[in-house]
């Protein structure tokens, strides 16, 4: 336990990225955002790495660490203030999500998942279902679920097959989600849906958001998933079966879910990022740590250049990703669109927690496939983050789009 707190203590504080009109551009934090930051750090360190492994090994959502971090106003800060939420922005979601990740992704899972369901009823819900909703959520110790992926559509959008088909003045949901954060101990769904059959309709006008409660007649969640990493992660596979809503369940307009989808990615890929960011410190730190103990030849393995120069590849790495990160953060605080910074926040992000989770295992040697020790489940649990919230694949698509877009118009 001493080596952990002497690990979490030495971690650089995330003083990166803020926007002050006075200053101008800056990389400090505020006085909330960095108190923000040390009460997620203290938090890490007390309730979150010294049970990582057990949830890794049981699989149990963390309901108890879950309720503490909403007792310290960890959970939920994104919720506008009107519905019982602080109101915060995503650069302080951002830390949230670099400090609870640090930890264990598995465990932060439950504590930064609902910020992604929430987002299509705060841009696009209107009142009753926000006081509905968003108000369960800063009420009671609850999650929620966003339901897009499908067994045959996940970044494929057009691809998706659970439909409602409008009967009278309700709707009759029918199909199959998979890969579902939450899935089985969510309290209600957002859900997206086909709510126009014509494949020649443009996916931009053929999908709408509908949500309800978990419990309604009809919704079957399935068995949790074993999954490769991120454990403590409740994922599950949902079936819809002649669900019956009503029009107060549509979030949006009808036919517009699509364009609602991608405006919900551009508020959650920062923080996606930043979940990946917690992941690709933790191996650097623990690379480090193992490198200054090490000895091979006589000397400490760091003073071997080949060791080095991996450590600071991982450094750059993780630099790179949190000045993009709360750039991205940054940009939607500012009331900006960010679809350019969120994806390439999310892509560098993504693919330096995986590598850098490669090269701890590598520092680490024999040791490091031992799970003994703490990076073959860093290793684990980086891999998802280049695949969900748009893979990074996706995200080139998305950023070479946007770059084309900018020339066109004039600049960058």
């Amino acid at each position: 336990m001493q080596l952990l707190k002497r690990l979490v203590t030495h971690v650089t504080p995330f003083r990166y990225y803020s926007h002050n009109e006075a200053k101008g551009f800056n990389f400090q934090f505020n006085e909330t955002q960095q108190s923000l930051w040390e009460l997620g750090r203290k938090f890490c360190e007390s309730e979150i790495i010294p049970k990582a492994a057990e949830y890794d090994k049981s699989m149990d959502y963390p309901w108890e660490i879950f309720k503490k971090a909403r007792d310290l106003g960890l959970v939920n800060a994104h919720i506008p203030v009107e519905y019982g939420g602080q109101g915060l922005g995503c650069i302080e979601d951002c830390i949230v999500g670099e400090v609870s990740t640090y930890g264990c992704s598995g465990i932060a899972a439950s504590l930064v998942s609902n910020k992604l369901p929430s987002y299509p009823l705060i841009l696009e819900g209107n009142e009753a279902q926000k006081k509905k909703y968003l108000g369960r959520l800063t009420e009671e110790p609850i999650v929620a679920a966003y339901c897009a992926t499908e067994p045959g559509g996940g970044s494929d959008v057009g691809g998706l097959k659970t439909n409602a088909v409008k009967k009278g003045d309700k709707w009759v949901i029918n199909g199959q989600k998979m890969f579902i954060t939450n899935g089985g101990v969510a309290s209600w769904y957002v859900v997206l849906v086909r709510t126009d059959s014509d494949p020649k309709t443009s996916q931009s006008k053929a999908f709408t958001f509908f949500v309800m409660d978990s419990n309604t007649p009809g919704i079957t969640s399935g068995r949790k998933e074993v999954m490769m990493g991120q454990r403590a992660s409740d994922t599950r596979g949902i079936t819809f079966e002649d669900i019956v809503v009503s029009k107060e369940n549509v979030v949006g307009e009808v036919g517009g879910g699509f364009k609602l989808g991608m405006r919900t990615f551009d508020k959650v890929r920062p923080n996606t990022a930043s979940w990946a960011l917690g992941v690709a410190q933790r191996a650097l730190d623990e690379a480090t740590r193992y490198a200054l103990e090490r000895k091979t030849f006589g000397t400490e393995i760091i003073n071997h250049q080949a060791v080095s120069h991996m450590l600071a590849d991982m450094a750059i790495g993780v630099e790179t990703s949190r000045l993009m990160t709360y750039r991205a953060a940054a940009e939607i605080d500012a009331g900006r669109r960010n679809t350019y910074f969120a994806s390439i926040a999310k892509l560098i992000a993504s693919e330096v927690a995986s590598k850098n989770a490669t090269d701890a295992i590598q520092i680490f040697g024999g040791n490091g496939f031992n799970t003994e020790y703490p990076v073959e489940k860093l290793f684990r649990d980086a891999k998802v983050f280049q695949i969900y919230e748009g893979t990074s694949q996706i995200q080139k698509t998305i950023i070479a789009r946007e770059f084309v877009t900018r020339i066109k118009a004039g600049g960058v």
